[in-house]
């Protein structure tokens, strides 16, 4: 039995580190958790409720440009919004500051406007651009404020080349081409 109760213990442990909880009330960091997942979700289901894509066609084989990714991407995809939504979690949980307040507004802010751009479903490239560059902007600026509230926050929100090359390469893009990164 005082194996079980360690294991208990130490997976507390590692979870109250992970959610930057120390020191909080269990029902604030519920309630955290609860708004961050809530408002991601909330944002998406809104988005592609209120906002039809407008389907479009190729050319050559007539098949929708406007469906959503498939494969082992379709997988990685939504691993890297929660990573982010993990960040959050850790913002929510820092010290009450005017920083906290700035930080989850720009989280705020990116989930809405990810939520628009998959709604969306941008075909031109120069939609795709603008989605691109508005994301990464959000992203990174709501990296930096929440490395300054919690530095392990801002490397879990930090958008990585790696991560971009690790998608192509799942995906067979990259396949003997380098990167830039």
């Amino acid at each position: 039995m005082a194996v079980i109760e360690d294991a208990l213990d130490d997976a507390r442990d590692a979870a109250t580190g992970f959610l930057n909880a120390e020191g909080r009330n269990p029902g604030y960091v519920l309630l955290g958790v609860a708004v961050t997942v809530g408002f991601a979700l909330a944002a998406t289901v809104l988005a592609r409720r209120t906002i039809r894509p407008n389907p479009q066609h190729l050319a050559d084989d007539d098949a929708p440009i406007t469906e959503r990714p498939r494969g082992p991407l379709s997988l990685i995809l939504p691993a890297v919004f929660s990573v982010t939504t993990l960040s959050a979690v850790r913002v929510w949980n820092a010290p009450k500051a005017p920083e906290r307040n700035l930080a989850m507004g720009l989280w705020a802010a990116a989930q809405a406007l990810n939520a628009v751009w998959i709604a969306m479903r941008p075909a031109s490239r120069h939609l795709q651009i603008a989605a691109a560059m508005s994301t990464a902007g959000m992203a990174a600026a709501f990296a930096h404020e929440a490395r300054k509230l919690d530095a392990r926050a801002g490397k879990l929100a930090a958008p990585t080349g790696g991560a971009v090359h690790l998608a192509n390469m799942v995906q067979g893009k990259s396949a003997g081409h380098p990167t830039v990164h």
